[in-house]
């Protein structure tokens, strides 16, 4: 998985940390909603890619609101008959001003 939060890349057990996972679903007050607008789909046998552009909105536990469109793209397989994400990844574009800073601001 290719997220949003250090480190560059979680493998094997760290990207199915379900203690982490729930831990971050626990900073938001009702939930969070990711929704992906218009993806674009790619199957071919076995392999399937959805690409876009992923909106996240909710409240966090502290009263900010998040209201963020970032990139995303998502691998699958179907294994034994079932789809199963096999790669994630989520970014945002980079401000090249020299900042190294992530812009989370833009819209669609």
């Amino acid at each position: 998985v290719f997220d949003l939060p250090p480190p560059l890349a979680y493998r094997g057990e760290q990207a199915r940390d379900i203690e982490g996972i729930n831990a971050w679903f626990a900073t938001w007050r009702n939930g969070v909603t990711v929704h992906m607008a218009d993806p674009q789909l790619m199957i071919d046998g076995d392999l399937a890619v959805a690409f876009g552009l992923s909106r996240m909105t909710g409240i966090k536990t502290d009263g900010t609101k998040v209201d963020s469109w970032s990139r995303r793209t998502i691998v699958l397989r179907r294994i034994a008959g079932s789809w199963k994400i096999i790669h994630e990844h989520a970014s945002f574009p980079m401000a090249m001003d020299g900042s190294g800073r992530a812009v989370t601001d833009l819209l669609p």
